[in-house]
C-alpha cells in the first residue's frame, strides 16, 4: 500500500475518532484510541518506537520515539494542546528523516474542528 493510501485511512479515522472522543483530553488517549482503531482496519501499527540517533558514526541513546508508525511508512505525531508551535513541524521532519520514512502527519486533538489540526508533512514524497 502506499504512502498516500494509509494518509487517508489514518486522517478518516482521525475524523472518527475526534468526532466520537472531542478534544480536551490527554494525548496518550488520543494515540492509543487511534491505534486501536487503525488495528481493527487491519494495518500494521506500532507504538512508541525508537528511532535511532547517530552521531559522528557514534550511535547515541537519546530516546527519540515515533508516536506511531503506520505500515512502516507513514509516521504519526500526536498532540493534545493549544497551539501548535514551528518547531512541532521541524521535529517530524526531523524523524521522517532520521526513520528514512517519506511521510508523517502531525495531529492536534485539542481543536474544534479537527481538520484543522491535521497537518502534512513530506520527506522526499
Amino acid at each position: 500500500m502506499h504512502e498516500n493510501d494509509i494518509a487517508k485511512i489514518i486522517v478518516q479515522t482521525v475524523f472518527d475518532l475526534h468526532k466520537n472522543l472531542g478534544p480536551g483530553l490527554l494525548e496518550s488517549v488520543y494515540k492509543n484510541s487511534l491505534a486501536y482503531d487503525l488495528k481493527e482496519k487491519s494495518l500494521i501499527v506500532e507504538s512508541e518506537v525508537p528511532v535511532p540517533f547517530v552521531y559522528k558514526e557514534v550511535k547515541q541513546d537519546v530516546g527519540f520515539r515515533l508516536d506511531l508508525l503506520i505500515e512502516k511508512k507513514v509516521v504519526v505525531e500526536i498532540k493534545a494542546i493549544e497551539l501548535l508551535a514551528p518547531v512541532h513541524f521541524s521535529q517530524v521532519l526531523t524523524y521522517l528523516k532520521l526513520a528514512n520514512i517519506k511521510l508523517g502527519l502531525l495531529v492536534n486533538f485539542n481543536v474544534n474542528l479537527i481538520k484543522e489540526g491535521i497537518h502534512r508533512i513530506v520527506n522526499n514524497l
